[in-house]
């Protein structure tokens, strides 16, 4: 572990020890995995298909091995208005029921929004002579996304290609994902989305789903010189409800897939390889060839955890309201409803893990400081 991941966890560390309620801090890490074996998978299919159409041809050398020399790393940040899901609670403009309904509505729904800070690179380890959709050298090989709370794992999802699919990137250049392992404690969710102190609870939350969408995008240059930017390649879906049923004795959902086994849990959607940028290179002769580079994408995760009230909670609704006015009275008293808050991302290529890491944290903007971002060892932009 290098010096610069280790000061990484060491700030999430401190800023998950801080006394602030969990719903005002969510930190993600999303991983996008690489791999070195999926290139030969590939060609080995390719192979056995159609001896006739190989991966032949010279890579260019000069470029050695791409990889090397991305790991410099991105911090920005923006400000977002605090979440106030009980205003509804402090004015008399309405309906008692109808303000509690439509707090209770506001708050069975929370979303995160996790996207790469820049372009991520390579899609494929070389260049290549054989043009813009050669899948020689792919590596990138999936999508997994982290939240911990101090050394716990709270979620955790992880997605890679579908091996009995490469098929389609022999015949269509896409490929699709398969869903290998989910980890989530829906009592240690961001629901219910509220700054006040109300746990999630089964007996008043029913339906909880946990919904991804997972898009990427690519620009590139094309042979005649026309830029195509900012393209969607593909889109994926996941929709996994949980039930109290489905929970361990600690009150978990797991799923891991066995290897070479179906999924049980399907992963909607399908996504082109990434174009390669067309780029000219001339030789040790001067000779000039045609050549595609080792495509660049981005990356957006949309979190979402929904639910709704159970039928006896309904019931409670004025015992539950009284409860909320207390809360929002001592909340305000401590100033904790009129806190804005801050997201900071930062992306970084894990040399050691060979993958991408993308931390996005949210917390109130007191807590998210200039010194935190120097722990970082990068530059806010």
């Amino acid at each position: 572990m290098n010096n610069l991941l280790r000061n990484l966890i060491c700030a999430v560390i401190i800023l998950l020890a801080l006394p602030i309620h969990a719903q005002e801090k969510v930190e993600y890490k999303t991983i996008v995995y690489t791999s070195d074996a999926l290139a030969n998978e590939i060609s080995k299919l390719n192979t056995e298909r159609d001896a006739s159409r190989g991966f032949l041809g010279d890579i260019v050398q000069a470029t050695g091995n791409s990889m090397r020399g991305i790991a410099s790393g991105y911090v920005t940040s923006f400000f977002d208005l605090g979440v106030n899901a009980i205003g509804a609670l402090v004015t008399r403009n309405s309906r008692l029921k109808k303000e509690w309904e439509e707090a209770v509505k506001k708050e069975n729904v929370y979303q995160t929004l996790i996207q790469s800070v820049s372009e991520m690179s390579d899609f494929y380890d070389d260049t290549s002579f054989d043009g813009a959709m050669d899948p020689k050298g792919m590596r990138f090989d999936g999508i997994g996304c982290l939240r911990m709370e101090g050394p716990d794992t709270m979620f955790y999802v992880s997605c890679h290609i579908d091996r009995t699919k490469l098929y389609r990137i022999i015949n269509h250049s896409k490929f699709e994902l398969v869903l290998d392992t989910l980890i989530i404690n829906p009592e240690h969710s961001n629901l219910p989305n509220t700054q006040l102190d109300i746990p999630f609870s089964f007996a008043d939350r029913k339906n909880f789903t946990l919904s991804l969408d997972i898009s990427i995008t690519s620009s590139w240059m094309n042979e005649v010189v026309q830029l195509q930017k900012n393209q969607e390649l593909g889109h994926f879906t996941i929709n996994i409800p949980v039930e109290p049923s489905t929970l361990d004795d600690k009150g978990f959902f797991r799923y891991v897939r066995k290897n070479d086994e179906p999924s049980r849990y399907q992963v909607m959607g399908e996504s082109f390889i990434v174009p390669r940028s067309y780029m000219g290179f001339r030789d040790e002769r001067d000779n000039f060839k045609d050549c595609w580079g080792t495509g660049e994408y981005r990356l957006s995760v949309n979190i979402k955890e929904s639910c709704d009230v159970t039928d006896s909670y309904r019931a409670r609704w004025k015992e539950d309201y009284k409860h909320r006015k207390e809360l929002a009275k001592k909340g305000k008293e401590m100033g904790i409803l009129d806190q804005t808050w801050q997201v900071v991302s930062r992306q970084k290529w894990d040399e050691l893990a060979q993958s991408w890491v993308i931390t996005t944290l949210k917390a109130p903007a007191e807590y998210i400081s200039n010194d935190l971002i120097d722990k970082w060892g990068l530059d806010s932009k």
